[in-house]
């Protein structure tokens, strides 16, 4: 195709160059495209500011975002500990997170022979710890409601409990299994 049109524009050359533009041809043209490349800037000259106004909107957006993340969320997500509501309390949960502390060191040391047993008892500790985990929201909803402080204590001495229990089983387990063989004489 593109052959076919040089080829007609090869032979009838004479017609095409036999023609010169009109008398201000040049300046008409000229201040088309003056007129155009001014038009065109003025069409440019608005996207800088847009842009601006995009990226101080994404500013102002990003900051609200982390500060309501960092300093308004917190207060509504976290929990509250015994600690935080008076010195009184606060020694009371340190005697009491030592007490688990101590537990939890005797479990991990006690041999268990049953790897289902111990994935069934570490499912047990984290459901209590979820309990908790929810009377300490509650607490920091209802900072001065004594139910709540009484049953975050009576989780702790009721944890505790169990894990004492636990523990004295196993050991009791232990024991029965690594019976000594008596050596009795016998008579005959």
């Amino acid at each position: 195709m593109m052959n076919k049109i040089e080829d007609i524009i090869r032979k009838n050359i004479s017609e095409f160059d036999d023609s010169e533009p009109s008398d201000g041809h040049f300046e008409r043209f000229s201040f088309k495209l003056a007129t155009r490349l001014h038009a065109g800037k003025a069409r440019r000259s608005i996207v800088p500011y847009l842009l601006r106004a995009a990226v101080v909107t994404l500013l102002v957006t990003l900051s609200s975002l982390w500060t309501f993340d960092h300093f308004i969320r917190p207060n509504l997500r976290t929990k509250m500990t015994l600690s935080q509501v008076s010195p009184e309390y606060r020694e009371v949960e340190k005697y009491y997170v030592q007490q688990v502390k101590l537990m939890e060191d005797e479990l991990t040391l006690i041999d268990m022979s049953n790897p289902e047993q111990k994935e069934a008892l570490m499912k047990e500790m984290e459901s209590m710890d979820s309990v908790y985990v929810e009377l300490q929201k509650e607490l920091r909803v209802n900072k001065d409601d004594q139910r709540i402080i009484d049953a975050m204590i009576n989780h702790y001495q009721t944890k505790i409990e169990v894990m004492s229990y636990i523990i004295d089983q196993l050991k009791e387990i232990k024991a029965e299994t690594v019976k000594p063989v008596s050596h009795e004489k016998v008579v005959y």
